[in-house]
């Protein structure tokens, strides 16, 4: 396994995220726990930052207390060739969680379901016959309450600051379909960095929106890089803090920059200890600030 994104998805947990990430490992094939990072002293305590690969998809898992609830405002769309694969997953994902689309035949799949597993988290997972998926997780995005009707724009944005990206298809609302305004996106597939995204519009009521507990990790090897990305994302100065920003759509990044994971990842506590203090005091991190802290200067 050593796939490594670009972008990966973040998850914040209250102290499941070890015990989250056995049994998502369990549940997909093809995956793992790829690393377990234990960082003292933080304003959370002791947390513990957990690297899996689900089905070739990168996601990082954070144990650092109660703060945030996950939602179905951002899902994670599971591609399966079978309807029997989608029986087995739903099975497995829905024990002691909660349905939202109830697992059946829909006019855009034979076999599909919507599910918030028992931590909150939300998968959509589908059969999609013989054809083939390059990816087989997507994040998706809803867009919904004030960010209602903003998916298009969010797209155009993200694609405009990412490299190797592009727009897929787009469906959109008809006549007829409301309270969703005509025009509007009903579904659509976008590329980032390579990687398939998805959004929505929901004009539905819902009692939810994007929040810090579904966060996307941008990984960077230069200070050129981190200061690109927190320039064209961060929108919320208030939201910036430990290298997390918020974009103009509530969406919630982080822009971090590879070097300090692998500080992060050394055997010598007293460095460990001294960058972790110095980046908690970081909004954009400052990867020559950090390296001076790792080194003690």
């Amino acid at each position: 396994m050593a796939v490594t994104h670009r972008i990966t998805p973040f998850l914040w947990f209250d102290k499941e995220a070890g015990e989250a990430a056995r049994f998502y490992t369990s549940v997909f094939n093809d995956s793992g726990i790829r690393s377990s990072t234990p960082l003292q002293d933080t304003p959370s305590g002791t947390v513990e930052v957990v690297t899996i690969e689900l089905l070739g998809q990168e996601f990082r898992l954070l144990s650092a207390g109660p703060a945030f609830k996950f939602n179905p405002a951002i899902s994670f769309l599971v591609a399966c060739t079978t309807k029997g694969e989608v029986d087995a997953l739903w099975d497995k994902l829905s024990e002691d969680g909660t349905a939202l689309m109830e697992l059946g035949e829909y006019p855009f799949s034979e076999q599909y379901g919507w599910v918030q597993d028992k931590y909150g988290v939300s998968w959509q997972v589908m059969s999609t016959g013989n054809r083939e998926t390059r990816q087989r997780i997507t994040p998706t995005l809803m867009f919904v309450g004030d960010q209602c009707g903003k998916a298009e724009d969010a797209i155009t944005h993200y694609t405009s600051v990412f490299d190797n990206s592009g727009i897929g298809g787009i469906f959109r609302y008809g006549q007829g379909e409301e309270p969703d305004k005509e025009g509007t996106v009903k579904h659509a597939s976008f590329m980032l960095e390579g990687q398939e995204f998805a959004a929505m519009d929901s004009a539905h009521k819902h009692d939810f929106t994007f929040n810090e507990a579904i966060s996307f990790e941008v990984s960077c090897e230069t200070q050129k890089e981190v200061d690109y990305y927190w320039e064209k994302l961060s929108a919320d100065p208030a939201a910036e803090q430990c290298g997390w920003l918020k974009d103009k759509y509530g969406l919630s990044w982080q822009v971090v920059p590879i070097v300090l994971a692998e500080m992060l990842q050394d055997k010598n506590a007293k460095k460990v200890g001294r960058v972790t203090e110095a980046f908690l005091k970081m909004k954009k991190f400052d990867i020559e600030g950090l390296k001076r802290a790792f080194e003690g200067q």
